[in-house]
């Protein structure tokens, strides 16, 4: 009789835990998400500050977004501590930035708190750091996040943002238009540069020895093309040591 209780007690045990781990791969692979995102937030509670999103222009042609409206591969640095292996949105008409809570909520983070972020896009990372009204001399009155494009003794930023056509239709309230702004950092004074001339102006270098250098080495300098400023910088910062 014992050896009968014995074999079934044996027999059920076998059948639970059979049942406890035949579950669907979908039912497994949403349990393992669950587990990911709650050990995600734990790791993260400290930047998960901020307020919930919600879109405020439905009615406007395009989206507010740099690069993608998708949120995209980065990192976030606060008070020292950098963030990986996160997915953030950049808001450049609100010049916010947005990671996925779950996935309903998209939180705004709390940009008092934020150092610097970067996106990988198209297999390229963009630095960008957030600069306070009072930490450049030239840019007095205007705070926000710019992407770091050169930084040595000079400095060359860029500040993306998009702008609001008053194109009003029945079925739009506008359109979304990219613009970007450039700036060179020289000596701590913020120079903005619409043109080539400007660069060389802001410099304050020899015209004659740059030209030559971009004669020489076949460099061609755009507005359209921010990042052909950046061997013109280097080489100024070169031969002003």
């Amino acid at each position: 009789m014992n050896r009968i209780v014995f074999i079934w007690l044996f027999l059920l045990t076998i059948s639970a835990r059979v049942s406890l781990f035949s579950i669907s791969s979908n039912e497994s692979e949403t349990f393992l998400t669950s587990i990911r995102e709650q050990d995600t937030l734990k790791e993260n509670q400290s930047l998960y500050t901020g307020k919930i999103w919600t879109n405020k222009y439905h009615r406007i042609i395009g989206d507010q977004f740099l690069f993608s409206n998708y949120f995209l591969p980065g990192t976030v640095s606060t008070n020292g501590k950098t963030f990986k292996n996160l997915l953030i949105r950049y808001d450049i008409y609100s010049d916010e930035i947005m990671i996925p809570v779950n996935r309903e909520e998209i939180l705004q983070l709390n940009k008092e708190i934020i150092d610097s972020f970067a996106i990988n896009f198209e297999n390229k990372i963009y630095k960008f750091t957030k600069i306070q009204e009072d930490t450049l001399n030239g840019l007095k009155g205007y705070k926000g996040y710019f992407y770091v494009l050169y930084k040595q003794e000079s400095a060359l930023y860029i500040k993306y943002n998009k702008e609001i056509s008053p194109n009003i239709t029945e079925k739009s309230d506008g359109e979304f238009i990219q613009t970007h702004k450039i700036y060179l950092v020289k000596d701590k004074i913020v120079h903005p540069i619409t043109t080539k001339n400007d660069l060389y102006k802001a410099l304050n270098a020899d015209n004659v020895q740059i030209r030559n250098y971009l004669k020489n080495n076949k460099l061609k300098v755009s507005k359209k093309r921010p990042e052909s400023f950046i061997p013109v910088i280097r080489f100024y910062d070169s031969i002003s040591q």
